[in-house]
């Protein structure tokens, strides 16, 4: 029967090319997508300036979440620095020959002028001149830095600032800055980063008591292995951890882990809606082509063909288009998964340092699954073919609808069920962004539903529309609607792509704007300043705050430093693996720049080692805790802190925050400076006068600008959209996937009709009547549809709405909705008549007297 099969793809090699092209196309997404979920898993960071050393020594950069139940290990946000002592104590290890500090802190480059930092393709770093071997960088001009007051650039900054040995270069660092003169130049494998080296006298005044990582080289004769064990045994007790080999990198980059975890769930996330939307979407096109062959099938059970050798032929063709579609996406899914990961770097959703890894566990699971879609979807395609009489067989092939099985009723109450159960879950259970995981597979499910029970919308469909057809000129709308009634499950199968790519563009995009719309609206409600003053060196120096407050003009200045981190006594009920936000401000200006109402205390008692709480955190620490009360937490570079609360607050829009000083906090993020200064105007000073008065204060510091308020909400609205970008990327995979479904079901149901086509000419139609009769059954496909892909889209995004902003209109401009009904419904007319038409360029002598 296989034989027999292949021998006539000939003639069903549309339906075929539509089954190959559906599995081909599923397989290449689900491989890019799990290539993207093992890299995530795998974390591979190759050690770039630390790969000469072969043990390296960092402070442990995990953390046990204090929580009930399991405990969960995270990875804290900032970098967590090595105690000095430890150097003297790893020195003293048996075995140890050399032991390397190593520090890095950002520095920017000056234009000769002094005046902000020179544009360069990679902001380099300051490190000290004793950890230049362990890349290693090599002098290739001038000498080593003295003991103060040198430096040595990279070849690669060098060339961007013109710099020479024996000149200078205007550096900022840690928000000041200082002329150094160049000692000489150094060049190393060409992926290493840009540095800056500093003569290690300089680096100790520059970052006192930091210590980033410790390289350490045995002595000869012992093992790094060895070593490595030595070196833990004798650091246990503290907060370090001893890297070999491949973790090396992990101790050099420490956003590689929860860089990791974000791309497992946007891979986990996007490729699991891929996958569902690959099985439904090949299961329907393998189905419709096994359905068109009802005829065929009918007469081969007549000449006496089995149920068994029946199933084995429609099988056998399956598993030989899933296996041409897997082979042929085995060499081009990696491909596709690099082009996706490249995309995800580019935005700077994850750091570049991480390596793409895809074995052959993705290919093979992608593979198995597109095995394992057209196994099913073929055995219920020709299940009532085989099981059924011969000779019922043969009369269910010339009739154009069927009663609904009950396998079939039932799978669409499953999915309606789960579709509903999501729903509730999105509007009652889950609030905030988060609501999007369960929002996307609902729409999925809703989509399934409804295509599964189109045959019974389509008759309802077609009665509403009855009068309006009715009432065009000529009989095509009376036609057309006698072929979609007759038509029913044929109509259902060409309407269910584009209900498909209609509800899921409009879900998912708008998913994504209501997001992002929500975003601004809470940033800019959150910003209670009039000016924002920022600096492109890497941060702003506390004294800088002082200065701003003495400009006229100006009502209060606060810094901001973010981070993030725990609380560990009294215990904080539910505490979340994500941390709490933590934010340092200055006391004097936190009560006028932060959007916060003060319920107890006062904000201006943020001095030394104290806190300001929500009132939402306050009553879930311990039994509740008020002013006057010491709560311990567990700050971003893994310092504990005790600190006594001296204010309650609350806010009115977004996350739940702490207020801390911002010279505490500071001090316990990697960069050590507050990010920017938050000034609000003094009454009858307008923001324009304002920023001017600032820009004439600061203008004698290199890199430091000042925005307006509508200039910084512009500025988070796009970095917003840049973060965003991927998730669009995603949606633009999957809609574009459903798309080229939609055009081969469409192509394959019009080169289906070639008979009848053929028949309504011989007795009289011409092909003029015969477009005009199908553009109608066009519009009625089309609009049918996009109406149900409507009802997903409204069944996603009005409880997403809910839980996100209590609104159930969903955000976004209505532009998005209005070209993806007009793109649905433009693509279905122009394939459906472009398809008929060249089913109807035959003579129809010949289509009549070719084989059924």
């Amino acid at each position: 029967m296989l034989r027999l099969a292949l021998r006539t793809l000939r003639f069903r090699k549309g339906g075929l090319a539509a089954s190959f092209a559906a599995l081909f196309l599923g397989v290449l997404i689900v491989t890019a997508c799990g290539g993207l979920m093992e890299t995530g898993i795998r974390a591979d960071a190759p050690p770039r300036r630390l790969a000469g050393a072969p043990v390296v020594v960092t402070g442990d950069q995990s953390y046990r979440v204090p929580k009930s139940g399991d405990a969960e290990h995270v990875t804290l946000p900032e970098r967590v620095r090595l105690a000095p002592e430890l150097v003297d104590a790893v020195r003293a290890v048996p075995g140890v020959g050399r032991a390397v500090p190593d520090v890095s802190f950002p520095v920017a480059v000056l234009g000769p002028d002094g005046r902000g930092p020179l544009p360069m393709p990679e902001r380099p770093a300051g490190h000290g001149w004793s950890s230049a071997s362990l890349a290693p960088y090599t002098l290739t001009a001038g000498r080593e830095p003295g003991s103060h007051g040198e430096v040595v650039l990279d070849v690669r900054t060098a060339a961007a600032v013109g710099a020479r040995p024996g000149g200078t270069v205007d550096l900022a660092v840690r928000g000041t800055v200082e002329r150094f003169g160049v000692a000489g130049l150094a060049a190393g494998r060409p992926e290493l980063p840009a540095g800056v080296f500093f003569s290690d006298p300089d680096v100790r005044r520059i970052a006192p008591r930091q210590i980033d990582a410790l390289a350490v080289f045995p002595v000869p004769g012992t093992g790094t292995g060895e070593l490595a064990g030595r070196i833990s045994a004798a650091l246990a007790g503290h907060d370090a951890t001893v890297a070999t080999g491949g973790d090396r990198g992990h101790a050099e980059f420490t956003d590689v882990r929860p860089a990791g975890e974000v791309l497992i769930v946007l891979a986990a996330v996007f490729g699991g809606l891929a996958i569902m939307v690959v099985v439904f979407v090949a299961a329907s096109t393998l189905g419709l082509s096994v359905q068109q062959r009802q005829r065929e099938t009918a007469l081969l059970r007549i000449i006496g063909a089995t149920p068994g050798q029946l199933r084995r032929m429609v099988l056998g063709e399956a598993v030989v288009a899933a296996a041409a579609a897997a082979a042929l996406a085995r060499p081009l899914g990696p491909r596709a998964g690099r082009a996706l990961f490249g995309q995800i770097t580019g935005h700077d959703v994850v750091p570049a340092e991480i390596a793409f890894r895809q074995g052959w566990i993705p290919p093979a699971a992608a593979a198995g699954a597109a095995l394992l879609t057209a196994v099913v979807a073929a055995l219920v395609a020709v299940h009532g073919a085989a099981t059924a009489r011969p000779a019922r067989t043969l009369v269910q092939a010339s009739l154009l609808d069927r009663r609904l099985g009950p396998l079939r009723i039932g799978a669409a109450l499953v999915c309606l069920c789960g579709a509903f159960a999501l729903m509730l879950v999105t509007a009652i259970v889950l609030s905030g962004p988060v609501a999007a995981s369960t929002a996307g597979p609902s729409a999925m499910l809703w989509a399934a539903g409804l295509a599964l029970l189109a045959p019974l919308i389509v008759p309802v469909v077609a009665a509403a529309l009855r009068p309006a057809l009715r009432a065009l000129p000529g009989n095509a709308g009376y036609l057309a609607l006698l072929n979609v009634r007759a038509r029913r499950d044929r109509t259902a199968a060409a309407l269910t792509p584009v209900m498909l790519a209609t509800g899921l563009a409009t879900g998912l995009i708008y998913l994504q704007t209501s997001q992002a719309a929500d975003a601004r609206h809470v940033f800019a409600d959150s910003l209670r300043a009039d000016a924002v003053v920022t600096s492109s060196t890497g941060g702003v120096p506390l004294g800088l705050v002082d200065t701003v407050r003495a400009t006229p003009g100006v009502a209060a200045a606060s810094a901001l430093v973010t981070s993030t981190g725990f609380v560990e006594t009294p215990r904080l009920a539910g505490q979340s693996e994500d941390g709490l936000e933590l934010r340092g401000v200055s006391p004097e200006g936190a009560g006028a720049t932060t959007a916060v109402t003060v319920t107890a205390g006062a904000l201006t008692d943020l001095r030394d080692d104290t806190v300001a709480l929500d009132v939402r955190h306050a009553r879930r620490i311990g039994g509740g805790v008020g002013v006057g009360d010491t709560v311990t937490f567990r700050l971003g570079d893994g310092a504990k802190a005790g600190l006594r609360v001296v204010a309650l607050f609350t806010t009115r829009t977004g996350p739940a925050t702490v207020l801390m000083p911002a010279p505490l906090l500071a001090r316990h993020t990697t960069a050590g400076m507050p990010a920017e200064i938050l000034v609000r105007a003094a009454p009858g000073a307008g923001r324009g006068r304002l920023a001017a008065a600032l820009s004439a204060r600061v203008s004698d510091r290199p890199g430091v600008r000042v925005a307006g308020r509508d200039e910084a909400v512009a500025a988070q609205a796009e970095q917003e959209r840049t973060g965003a970008s991927v998730n669009y990327l995603f949606v633009a995979v999957i809609i574009g996937y459903t798309v080229i479904t939609l055009v081969n079901t469409l192509i394959i149901a019009a080169a289906e009709r070639r008979r009848e086509f053929a028949l309504q000419r011989i007795v009289g139609a011409d092909r003029d009547r015969l477009l005009r009769m199908i553009t109608v059954e066009g519009l009625i496909v089309a609009f049918s549809g996009v109406l149900l892909g409507c009802a997903v889209a409204a069944l996603t995004l009005v409880p997403f709405g809910i839980a996100l902003n209590g609104s159930p209109v969903p955000g976004g401009p209505p532009w998005i909705f209005l070209t993806v009904v007009g793109s649905a419904s433009a693509l279905t007319l122009v394939v459906t008549l472009l398809s008929s038409r060249a089913a109807m360029r035959p003579h129809p002598a010949e289509v009549m007297a070719s084989p059924a």
